[in-house]
């Protein structure tokens, strides 16, 4: 009961690493985009690419949070693509992406891997997608680590459409909808301020007025609505609806709407409602859009009286369980998939918010008068610190029944009746208001009783009350008014039981496995079959039994589960609350599904009429840790909740035997519920018998990092306890607590059935003080009455385990068994007999009785005492004669002591033994404790730590032909597939190849080398793989100090650990055959550990190859890291500062160290990856450790790993001092094998079993066929094993800082060489490999039909002045220009131009590598890798404005679409099917030439053909550039010839005459003449004007 709730404060840390990797066809002209990836409130960004529409970026987020986990799951991620974003303006956005993380979370990995996200743009829903940006999200928790696949090759990520990042079965194409969230109206408000205020006003201005201004808010997919503020009113009534546009189906799976009071300083919440999308829709065949109500919600959070600071605020937004109704809100939720096509549609994606008409009152069902009765059988367990005041219990549904808290009335003069609770709707005020008040023609003057009489408790034990209710048991009951949705909550009745069926069947089957029972197939499909004619669907299932359709099945059971609940409850909760002196203390709150009465049987909820245990706690966070853990109060409880009109059943589940008590009131016309039951008839005398046999892997309670547990029992109103046993985690009490004369109600069917709960409390004893509470668990005793026989089947019970629970935290387990056995009148003598004898030394403590104690017989156990560890301090002091103490089922032995632990800390005598008795069953074999203590001066011991090694067994000896492992299969895989057979293809240059070639080869990204001379890339470490290398050798690690409870995050267990034990243990029964000990020099003091290394004192050769660390977590501001390597190994430890790596977080180290070393002194090996700066200290990034010494002796031999082929020289040299003959002898004579015997032929026997090798190679022909062998060790019978081959493991780092979350991966291996045997050869170079010096040569010659941009000033034509630009590492690194072509009129250009990019280049990671200092403050220079793409351009020249772009093309150098031989057959097509078309590699054609298009998106987004260019690409190496150099543009040496350009490819204002005379001559010679002409004529008529007044003057006046 304690386990379901507390993680809603379980503050989680978590990170989400969030990686963008590059962006794809971004739409926008030549943009210089930047991506935001924001998460909450918190934003981060990458760098910004310029001038390019798929940047790459390759950079590395992490965010941190510490919140519980349904905030997180509730957060929005977003990343958005912003276009030119710089410091002084904040950009424009292309698009976005959002999800939230629940919905990361939920995918495998909790992780999204190389996805591409799909961006629209908020503002223009029309717009269709914005572009592509290919991330890595993932969440991880503590102890998580992250699985990376391994990159396969790229060009399957490259496919967009395949790998969006959406999680599976979402369609690739969403669509946009309007989610219409309506809001009616509310009710039940509670009082949101204080009436103080309320009455000077009401003195004031003689008005009075609800005290609550609410108004809703909605929270949808990272937006937010309001709807108005409606002043002054416990009965809003809003009508209006919230509109939120958003893709569909969402990525955000919950809808938050919330009830607020608007206040003058701060808003607070008033309830909390989530709305699961994923519950309101369904995506079948015959699904349908998310729709909801109209429904009645009902919304729950703290207390409904006001306090000014509410301690359990959270509650009411949402966190954690409500501890009681707070109000209910009457709302839909309807979806519309929109037509983005249509025009009158609104673009913007803004939250709207309008009105609409209020719905008709029939629309959420007919309201019905419902009834809810219930008595209190019993109340115990009463926390003493509750004080001794009377205390009573109230219950409440919806606010019916609230009587402390006042209701708040509203004050719209309605007059309403209901014992003093106004909650109901209009409709109901008019039933009510036509009868008279006394209610008389109907129920007879029924009053609600909604409290128990108060009652002074009684002491039970020293932590517990519990209330003398014997015979009188106190009932209470209430009538309620709800809208009849009954419907829905039978349906979720009925799924409730499937699945509970289901769970249980399951939990059977797994206890089947488990305990390796017999047939758990067949339970299996019998629980399989029960699911299906529950669904009422009967299938065959056909028979299967394994671990994968099990995890489906529980799979199953979630999504089951997650159904069950209704969306669209109409019945509050109901809640109990305990009361002391009128102060509220602990609640309990029971779904009202669940005692909800139907005449069908199915639909009847699971708890309605029958008497229930319900445990009480305390409300809110002060429920959560420490002071939660104590049970509140334990109330066994009846409750029925039906119809007014069905309530004659109401007391059908009661206990028979009552009477009932009646109110004396009135003439009683009808039932009247009782207000207490009498119990007159005798009732059932008990005698319950706890058989508590022992407990194990119990929660460490004291410093010492041990515990002095004792049990205490409560059944009923009496409690037990067991004694104290001192300073162990596995108590064994071997006791029996009988409790007399348990006096039970009830009828007796019923008692043996379904009997009450027992519960056990285990405590640890201090000397001081009051016990701590260490954990609980809950029983159910076998019943037996008294005409049953005390026999099989089920008598006498068995011992069983029970999960001790410590909050959520499981704190061990309890094995014990219950009974209880009815007394009959004949008293305690019919009862089965206690025969145990009352031990003299235990006192008058009664043993388990034989029938249930387990069977013993004899055991030896040998221990193997290798050393000691890492042992830490005690009290500041070192510890210096340490010994080992091994303790099992009360017998024990002491290792040898080490005399002194700096000098060598391994025991001088290597095997003991001790004989014990155990149980014959495996499963109840009692742990075996392993303690350490030093030895001080004065004989005075300390306890250094201790472990508990809860299964012995896997210690189990099994003798050896058990083991040797069936012939007759071995036998048959002789033929060998020969290695030499396969079809040699054209080898590489073998001078070209280097140790990266293997490793490249070996994680498959590019196949450059034979498949043999792979090495095994581990994504994980490699003790994982060869299960820690304890195949002989076990670690424990010794624990020490107060074990910490998972809500204290600081401490982790980690932090306990005080050093380790290193041995191994073997246990057998007695007598052994003689076959073992009779064996050729079997050695009697080492018993069975034979043939085991000596552990003297060993100097090693340790050599540490780091390849490359990935992921690491950023430790700079700038979300960078400059990691370098330091490598401890006891007190040697080597810095690599020099060599830090600038501004990376996925560097290449390449390197290898060697350090000498002594086992066992110094074998814990700390690999670290530290942070250089250059101020302050260096930060450590993480580390990891790695034990040598266990890979040392194991029989894995991960000393140095056998390569997959033996070459005495090159890349691939054999490391080994050994050669393979050598290892293959050494390890005959170890297992006391025949042989090798090799014989021509290429064959090799071992121990009769004959190999096959490789039988062309000459030279060192046995080395192959001995590797051969090694190669299949593991074949070989009774000592064969894997043997470690050559490899490269992947470790996580970790940081204490950061508990359990992985900080980045470092790729490594270690090679160990005995510094007696042959001294190793140098160290293999695995340098990371210098990137290849190239230049590329791009000449452009011409290009066509280029789109004209420009009008001419003068005559209007079209016609542009091109130019071409080109880059290859990045537009500001080596952009280069051609002249430009003015004028031209056709789109056509002529250039002969030469750009020469000189770059660097990996091959085998097909990228560029550029350094450059990333800002003018950077330090050093930063090396970044991007793809090789070379990028043309074609460009307007504008003189006094900015240049205009015209149109792009990008080719990736290592598959790009040949050219095509002719401008006319050069198409658009080469860039929209890339996909189909035939690529090829620069790096392969060296030289190519042809025609290929230019591309831009035009107004909808679409791609345009806007030009095309003819060009020639030229790769040479470097060394080949220097013998032939060129020059640039059309300079020396080489020079290009001038292009024969028209004579209009000139600029005007340079040579002004020359454009007069083009613009004269050319175009407009007939304009001008005849210009010329009218300009004459009009000069004659003007002159002729002009003179002919005066002319005629002259003429009249005869001058």
């Amino acid at each position: 009961p304690f386990a379901c709730w507390e993680h809603y404060f379980h503050f989680l840390l978590k990170s989400i690493s969030v990686t963008v990797i590059e962006a794809r066809q971004l739409v926008g002209l030549n943009m210089d985009p930047v991506v935001c990836v924001e998460i909450g409130e918190e934003k981060k960004y990458t760098s910004m690419k310029e001038s390019t529409n798929c940047p790459y970026y390759n950079e590395y987020f992490v965010f941190d949070f510490h919140v519980p986990p349904d905030v997180m799951f509730d957060k929005i991620l977003k990343l958005s693509v912003i276009h030119s974003k710089n410091l002084l303006r904040s950009g424009t956005l292309v698009g976005n992406f959002k999800l939230d993380v629940g919905t990361v979370y939920s995918q495998s990995e909790h992780q999204f891997y190389h996805k591409w996200a799909m961006l629209s743009d908020p503002d223009d829903i029309t717009a269709g997608c914005k572009g592509y940006v290919k991330c890595d999200i993932a969440v991880v928790g503590k102890g998580d680590n992250i699985k990376t696949p391994h990159k396969a090759s790229e060009t399957d990520e490259d496919d967009i459409e395949g790998n969006l990042l959406l999680p599976e079965g979402i369609p690739s194409e969403r669509q946009w909808a309007r989610f219409y969230v309506r809001i009616y109206r509310a009710e039940g408000l509670p009082k949101m301020n204080t009436s103080i205020m309320a009455n000077v006003k009401k003195a004031f201005i003689g008005e009075n007025r609800d005290l609550v201004d609410p108004y809703v808010q909605v929270q949808f997919a990272g937006q937010k609505g309001k709807t108005s503020v409606q002043k002054s009113s416990y009965e809003p009534i809003w009508n209006e609806q919230v509109i939120f546009t958003e893709m569909f189906p969402p990525l955000c799976k919950r809808m938050k709407v919330q009830i607020r009071d608007s206040d003058k300083v701060n808003d607070v919440a008033i309830g909390t409602h989530f709305i699961d999308l994923r519950k309101i829709s369904n995506d079948g065949d015959k699904g349908f859009l998310p729709t909801l109500g109209p429904a009645w919600v009902n919304m729950y959070g703290s207390t409904r009286n006001y306090t000014l600071m509410d301690e359990h605020q959270d509650l009411n937004e949402g966190l954690g369980e409500g501890v009681s109704f707070r109000a209910r809100l009457l709302i839909s939720v309807a979806v519309e998939i929109l037509d983005t096509t249509s025009s009158e549609i609104m673009s913007s994606t803004e939250v709207q918010v309008e009105s609409f008409s209020a719905p008709t009152r029939s629309a959420t069902g007919k309201v019905e008068e419902f009834f809810l009765f219930g008595s209190f059988l019993e109340a115990t367990m009463i926390d003493r610190k509750i004080g001794d005041k009377p205390i009573n219990f109230e219950v409440t549904i919806g606010n019916y029944g609230n009587q402390i808290d006042g209701v708040s009335k509203p004050v719209a003069g309605r007059k309403k009746k209901k014992d003093g609770v106004g909650e109901s709707d209009e409709e109901e005020s008019e039933l009510i208001q036509n009868s008279s008040d006394e209610e008389a023609e109907d129920d007879g003057d029924l009053v609600s009783v909604s409290t128990s009489p108060p009652m002074k408790p009684v002491i039970t034990d020293r932590n517990y009350f519990h209330l003398p209710y014997f015979e009188k048991k106190p009932c209470i009951y209430i009538k309620s008014w709800w809208q009849d949705q009954r419907r829905r909550l039978y349906n979720s009745n009925v799924m409730d039981k499937i699945a509970d069926k289901l769970e249980e069947g399951l939990n059977d089957v797994q206890e089947i496995i488990k305990t390796e029972k017999a047939f758990p197939e067949r339970r299996l499909r019998g629980v399989l079959e029960e699911l299906s004619t529950g669904c009422r669907c009967v299938s065959k299932s056909k028979s299967y039994c394994d671990a994968n359709i099990f995890c489906e099945k529980n799979w199953f059971l979630t999504v089951w589960q997650l159904y069950i609940i209704q969306p669209q409850h109409s019945i509050p909760d109901v809640f109990v609350w305990m009361m002391s002196n009128n102060k509220r203390i602990a609640y309990a709150r029971i779904p009202s599904k669940d005692i909800l009465y139907s005449i069908v049987d199915e639909e009847r909820g699971k708890d309605c009429g029958k008497v229930k245990a319900v445990f009480l706690r305390l409300p809110g966070k002060k429920g959560f840790g420490p002071a939660g853990w104590t049970v509140q109060a334990k109330l066994e409880m009846y409750l029925w909740l039906g119809l007014n009109k069905q309530r004659k059943d109401f007391l059908s589940g009661l206990p028979s035997g009552f009477e009932e008590n009646k109110a004396v009131k009135g003439t009683g016309l009808q039932v009247v519920p009782p207000i207490s039951l009498v119990y007159n008839s005798k009732c059932h005398v008990f005698q319950l018998r706890a058989h508590m046999y022992q407990a194990r892997s119990l929660f460490a309670a004291d410093s010492s990092g041990l515990s002095d547990p004792f049990a205490r029992v409560f059944f009923s109103t009496h409690s037990q306890v067991t004694e104290v046993l001192s300073e162990t985690l596995c108590p064994t009490w071997d006791q029996l607590l009988v409790f007399d004369n348990v006096e039970l109600y009830g009828e007796a069917t019923e008692l043996r059935d379904d009997p009450p709960i027992i519960v056990i409390e285990i405590y640890d004893q201090d000397t001081v003080g009051k016990a701590e509470f260490i954990g609980r668990t809950f029983a159910k005793p076998l019943s037996k009455m008294v005409d049953e026989h005390y026999g099989p089947p089920r008598f006498p019970p068995q011992l069983e385990y029970y999960q001790i629970y410590r909050g959520n935290c499981p704190a061990g387990e309890l094995l014990a068994a219950f009974e209880l056995l009815q007394i009959g009148p004949a008293g305690r003598t019919e009862l089965p007999p206690i025969d145990g004898p009352t031990d003299v030394d235990r006192g008058p403590i009664l043993p388990v009785p034989l029938g249930i104690r387990p069977v013993l017989s004899r055991y030896r156990i040998e221990v193997l005492f290798w050393g000691l560890r890492d042992l830490k301090r005690i009290n500041l002091a070192q510890v210096d004669r340490p010994r080992v103490d091994i303790e099992c089922a009360g017998k024990g032995i002491q290792s040898a002591l080490i005399q002194n632990y700096k000098k060598n800390p391994n025991f001088s005598t290597l095997v003991k033994w001790f004989e014990v008795d155990l149980p014959e069953n495996e499963l109840l074999h009692p742990p075996l404790n392993i303690r350490v203590v030093d030895c001080r001066a004065f004989g005075r011991y300390t306890l250094v730590g201790s472990h508990a090694v809860t299964s012995l067994r896997k210690f189990i000896y099994t003798s050896p032909d058990k083991r040797a492992n069936n012939w007759a299969h071995t036998e048959k895989k002789k033929k060998k597939k020969k290695k030499g057979e396969e079809v040699e293809e054209e080898e590489p240059d073998e001078s070209m190849l280097d140790w990266w070639s293997k490793y490249f080869a070996s994680i498959e990204t590019m196949m450059e080398v034979r498949d043999s001379v792979c090495s095994q890339v581990y994504n994980k470490e490699l003790e994982s793989e060869f299960d820690h290398f304890e195949d002989w050798l076990h670690t424990f690690n010794l624990y020490r100090g107060k074990a910490v409870d998972d809500d204290d995050h600081n401490m982790v267990d980690d932090d306990r650990i005080v050093g380790r034990f290193k041995g191994s243990l073997c246990m057998y029964k007695l007598p052994l055959s003689d076959e073992i000990t009779r064996e050729a020099g079997f050695d009697p003091n080492m018993g069975m550990f034979q043939s085991i290394p000596h552990n003297d004192p060993i100097n090693v050769l340790v050599r540490v190859y780091v390849v490359r660390a990935t992921d690491l977590h950023p430790a700079d501001i700038n979300g960078k890291a400059d990691p370098y390597i330091v490598i401890k190994l006891g007190k040697s430890e080597i810095k690599d500062k020099e060599n830090y790596i600038s501004k990376q977080l996925n560097p290449v180290f390449g390197k290898s160290f060697d350090i000498e070393a002594t086992f066992p002194m110094e074998s814990m090996l700390t690999v670290s990856v530290y942070d250089w700066d250059l101020v302050g200290t260096d930060d450590l990034i993480g580390e990891t450790k790695i034990d040598l010494e266990n890979r040392y002796y194991s029989k894995h031999r991960a000393t140095c790993g056998i390569a997959s082929n033996y070459s005495l020289h090159g890349y691939n040299v054999w490391r080994d001092p050994q050669k393979p003959t050598q290892l293959l002898a050494k390890l005959c004579k170890e297992g006391k094998l025949d042989g090798p015997h090799y014989s021509p032929g290429g064959k090799v026997k071992v121990s009769n079993r004959i190999f096959l090798g490789p039988t062309e190679i000459e030279d060192e022909n046995e080395e192959h066929l001995a590797l051969t062998v090694l190669k299949h060790w593991e074949e070989i019978p009774r000592v064969g094993c894997k043997l470690v081959p050559e490899h490269v493991e992947t470790r996580p780092l970790l940081n204490l800082d950061k508990p359990g979350i992985e900080q980045g991966r470092i790729e490594m291996w270690v090679d160990m060489f005995p510094m007696d045997g042959p001294a190793p050869g140098p160290a293999i170079d695995i340098s990371p490999r210098k990137p290849k010096k190239y230049e590329l040569r791009v000449i452009i010659w011409n290009t066509d039909e280029v789109i004209l941009e420009d009008d001419d000033y003068f005559t209007g034509e079209k016609s542009s002045d091109i130019f071409v630009r080109g880059w290859l590492k990045g537009q500001q690194e080596d952009k280069q220009d051609t002249d430009v072509h003015y004028h031209s009129l056709t789109g056509e250009g002529n250039f002969n131009w030469r750009f020469v990019f000189p770059f660097d280049y990996l091959m085998a990671e097909e990228k560029i590598v550029i350094s450059k200092k990333e800002s003018l403050f950077s330090w050093d220079e930063t090396e970044y890798k991007i793809p090789a793409r070379l990028t043309l351009q074609v460009w307007d020249a504008d003189h006094f404005s900015a240049d205009d772009f015209l149109g792009a093309i990008e080719l990736d150098l290592n598959r790009f679409p040949r050219g095509a031989k002719t401008a006319k057959q050069c198409s658009i097509d080469m860039v929209l099917n890339e996909q189909e078309l035939p690529t090829i590699s620069i790096f392969k054609q060296k030289r190519v030439k042809g025609w290929w298009p230019f591309v831009a998106r035009d107004e909808n987004d679409e791609l345009e053909l806007t030009g095309k260019v003819e060009a020639e690409l030229h790769l040479l190496t470097a060394e080949e550039a220097e013998k032939n150099p060129v020059g640039l543009g059309r300079k020396e040496p080489d020079p290009l010839e001038k292009p024969n350009r028209p004579d209009t490819t000139f600029l005007w204002f340079l040579s002004p005459l020359k454009a007069i005379r083009y613009l004269v001559c050319n175009r407009y010679k007939w304009l001008i003449i005849k210009i010329i002409l009218a300009l004459l004529l009009l000069i004659m008529v003007g002159l002729f004007l002009y003179s002919m007044p005066g002319y005629l003057v002259k003429k009249l006046l005869g001058a």
